[in-house]
């Protein structure tokens, strides 16, 4: 170390906060991810992987800007950048030993000992250095050395030890990853009986048991707008596991918003577990699917709320900027835009003083029906409370399965269940529960069967979806204001 005197500088890179936990919410988000940026590329194909900061995903799955190409980093800005909320399950499809295509030789030039391959996607295990003239190939450690730089592309060093030393140009072959080669087969996956393996949306049902959490929102940002992607995710949003239910959170493409609500309709969203979004909204010049900042506002809104989820996303403050339609147009959207696309069960976002999430509505919401529509089914929050309570009532108590059928197991999950829900009733969180253990559902044909049947009944707050103030000018107040009482 150099003898110091006098004064230094140090720069550190830009620190970001730690997410809010909310594992009310934890997102499941399937499609790709620049793997080649990982030590290991192999290994993180088909394998959910829990990611509790934008760090560790950089790490564990890499990180790029190209968001069409790598989907997955939408949400990693989304939730861990943007809001700050997290742990995030991501499952990567993207195969490098598929998804991939051969460059042709590039030529490379060296300058002050590096020389820059212009490329994101590289697999750098594929990597050839020649010479210029492709009559040697140098090898790798002894003749140079070679590293992503900050962008993602590989970055050759020349060692001063091999045989580059005087070199000032390079012919360099390579295989780079190929995303446009990742079908909607791809994501929505299935079990592989030769190989015993889960892949694509399939995984779903691995979260719970080889990583400890509930997976409660599902999204697949850049293919969910497909008919055959989004149904895949509806169909795996209920009995997870056999048990478990979750939302998804689906994107519908459109020039309009009339073009939206047709499209909503020609994919068949319209299941009580769906959550449908449009446009695609904006911060700064980064362009996300709506289903990316739905799902992290969701997340957000729960860590503000002990990770209980009984108040409505919408009409949350988001951090965005614009709104705009698939062709990158701005879409101007108020509260009379935003309520014409919430009639039609699609949520969306309104500039009203800043931009909010606007929509209570899940895709089961019937205009047709009106106010006949079922509460527990129509409204988001209603909907995600039932399947958070149902979810919490079955990890709460799956312990007791196989105990003995006895007066102590009933009284312990009654008691147990009435004190848990007058403590949220108390902090306002639902209107009521009460559970019970009724002779008449419970037939001794049953009970010898091994088989016991709890009644719950239960009150959660519909959303203020509308408030009304009627207005009346009062011209008796007028003339006492003017002429004074008797």
């Amino acid at each position: 170390m150099s003898y110091q005197h006098g004064i230094g500088l140090n720069e550190k890179p830009t620190s970001i906060s730690s997410p809010e936990v909310a594992y009310s919410a934890i997102q499941v988000v399937t499609g790709t991810a620049p793997i080649n940026l990982v030590e290991d590329p192999a290994a993180v194909v088909n394998k959910p992987l829990l990611i509790h900061s934008f760090d560790e995903g950089k790490e564990k799955l890499g990180y790029s800007d190209d968001w069409d190409a790598f989907t997955l980093c939408e949400v990693m800005d989304a939730s861990f950048r943007e809001f700050k909320v997290g742990p995030v399950v991501f499952i990567n499809v993207l195969d490098p030993t598929i998804h991939k295509k051969s460059s042709a030789p590039q030529t490379i030039q060296i300058s002050n000992k590096e020389g820059l391959v212009d490329k994101e996607g590289v697999l750098l295990s594929t990597l050839v250095v020649n010479s210029s003239d492709g009559a040697t190939t140098y090898v790798k450690d002894q003749d140079y050395f070679v590293s992503f730089n900050q962008n993602g592309k590989p970055l050759i060093s020349v060692l001063t030890s091999g045989q580059m030393t005087s070199v000032s140009e390079i012919q360099v072959t390579f295989d780079e990853l190929d995303p446009t080669k990742v079908t909607n087969a791809d994501i929505i996956g299935g079990y592989d009986v030769t190989e015993n393996k889960y892949k694509g949306l399939e995984l779903i049902q691995t979260v719970y048991p080889t990583l400890g959490v509930l997976p409660n929102t599902l999204l697949a940002p850049g293919f969910s707008h497909h008919a055959e992607v989004g149904n895949v995710l509806v169909a795996k949003s209920t009995k997870i596991n056999g048990a478990f239910n979750a939302i998804n959170v689906l994107d519908v493409s459109g020039k309009t918003k009339e073009a939206a609500g047709q499209n909503k309709d020609a994919n068949g969203y319209n299941d009580k577990s769906s959550i449908v979004c449009w446009p695609k909204a904006k911060i700064g010049k980064k362009t996300y699917h709506y289903s990316s900042i739905v799902a992290s506002a969701i997340a957000k809104k729960d860590s503000e709320n002990e990770g209980v989820p009984y108040k409505s996303p919408s009409n949350s403050n988001i951090p965005v900027t614009a709104m705009v339609n698939d062709e990158n147009d701005e879409v101007f959207l108020d509260q009379v835009e935003g309520n014409v696309l919430n009639g039609t069960a699609i949520v969306t976002a309104i500039n009203m003083g800043g931009w909010k999430l606007w929509g209570n509505n899940t895709a089961a919401y019937d205009p047709e029906l009106g106010d006949n529509n079922d509460p527990k089914d129509r409204f988001i929050a209603l909907r995600r409370m039932f399947d958070w309570w149902g979810n919490s009532f079955i990890q709460t108590y799956f312990e007791k399965v196989d105990n003995p059928t006895n007066t102590r197991l009933i009284e312990s999950v009654v008691d147990s269940e009435n004190i848990r829900a007058n403590g949220f009733k108390a902090k306002g969180q639902i209107a009521g529960a009460k559970i019970e253990f009724n002779q008449q559902d419970n037939p001794i044909s049953n009970v010898l069967n091994g088989k016991i049947q709890f009644s719950q009944k239960m009150a959660f707050f519909t959303p203020a979806e509308f408030i009304e103030n009627n207005l009346e000018f009062d011209p008796n107040m007028l003339s006492s204001a003017i002429f004074g009482g008797e």
